[in-house]
């Protein structure tokens, strides 16, 4: 199994410098370009996406994640097909239930049934077919059907989200690359669709976690944000199912009983200080740090049990160097893969 690359970048201000960094990620063989859909916290990404498409000619996008509570999803359906029409099929969708872009204006993560729901309609809707929706039959007629059908992998941690995404989603997006939990996770969504019938080898395995080349003191330092924002989820998942691994394994929920509290304000930010309880252990195991070799090394472990995508989290210091070092010293070491 070959494992393709992606890279994520934050849409700061100015939007160019994400246009920028997608462009020069396309140099560097990576193969799709992610970014968050936040709308307060950073500018809206559907007209950052729409000019990273018109500096690119190979690299395909998505989000990672959109979510269908900000906006209403016949919205955020058509806003796909649409930049999927401006790229020429170049679209990829990553969705989840909202976190920063639901929490941060007051609202909780969409329900996992209304979640559901929403996406049973806006994968064939965004695809062109016809839809029946709010008691309508809804559809994108302009819809070219000469374009690729756009995938739709669905990010979830808990087994009722993970139940979504084996029944309707094309693969699942997982938010950290602790080979432990990834094998969990892919265990209890493909359980999922195997029992809705469908066959779950055919759902992909997609990662995303910060990578820092260099020493991994350095890395730790500079990734530490990131379990801690993962903590949001894991909280969630603690306050339904409990942390005494009947349901969860301790692997995910062990490390947030040292959380004290979280900043949205500094969401995926270096040096964060709701990340300081976060240990050195655990930037190992949910992160990808180090030298080249050992960077190449863990992508090795992800591909062996089953990774198909990884996504780089550009959120640390030396953007460039990273997406060079990974161009000519780690992605030429893997086979060239398509999702």
């Amino acid at each position: 199994m070959a494992l393709s690359f992606g890279v994520t970048v934050l849409p700061d201000p100015p939007a160019t410098r994400l246009v920028e960094l997608m462009a020069l990620g396309e140099e560097n063989g990576f193969e799709i370009g992610w970014t968050y859909d936040s709308h307060v916290l950073w500018q809206d990404s559907f007209p950052l996406l729409t000019l990273a498409i018109q500096a690119t000619s190979r690299m395909r996008f998505g989000h990672l994640v959109t979510n269908p509570g900000t906006r209403e999803p016949t919205v955020v359906a058509s806003l796909y097909a649409t930049l999927h029409d401006i790229s020429d099929g170049r679209m990829v969708m990553g969705i989840g239930r909202g976190d920063s872009a639901r929490r941060y204006i007051g609202q909780k993560p969409v329900r996992v049934a209304e979640f559901e729901e929403a996406l049973r309609m806006m994968k064939p809707f965004m695809n062109g077919d016809e839809v029946h929706w709010n008691d309508k039959d809804l559809q994108l007629k302009w819809v070219r059907p000469e374009l690729p059908r756009i995938p739709m992998w669905v990010a979830g941690y808990g087994p009722r989200a993970l139940g979504v995404a084996g029944r309707v989603g094309d693969g699942v997006i997982i938010q950290l690359a602790d080979p432990e939990i990834i094998q969990w996770i892919m265990g209890t969504a493909r359980a999922a669709a195997e029992e809705a019938g469908r066959d779950p080898a055919e759902l992909k395995c997609i990662v995303c976690a910060p990578s820092h080349v260099g020493p991994v003191e350095d890395g730790r330092e500079q990734t530490r944000w990131f379990p801690a924002m993962v903590s949001n989820h894991v909280m969630d998942l603690i306050e339904r199912y409990g942390a005494d691994g009947s349901t969860i394994p301790h692997a995910l929920t062990d490390y947030v009983q040292a959380r004290k509290f979280y900043d949205y304000n500094d969401h995926s930010r270096v040096g964060a200080a709701h990340g300081e309880f976060v240990t050195d252990e655990i930037c190992d195991r949910f992160s990808v740090l180090g030298s080249t070799d050992q960077i190449t090394a863990k992508l090795r472990e992800l591909e062996e049990i089953g990774v198909d995508h990884f996504s780089i989290y550009l959120m640390t210091h030396g953007q460039e160097e990273t997406l060079a070092a990974y161009g000519k010293e780690v992605i030429p070491q893997f086979e060239r893969a398509t999702l």
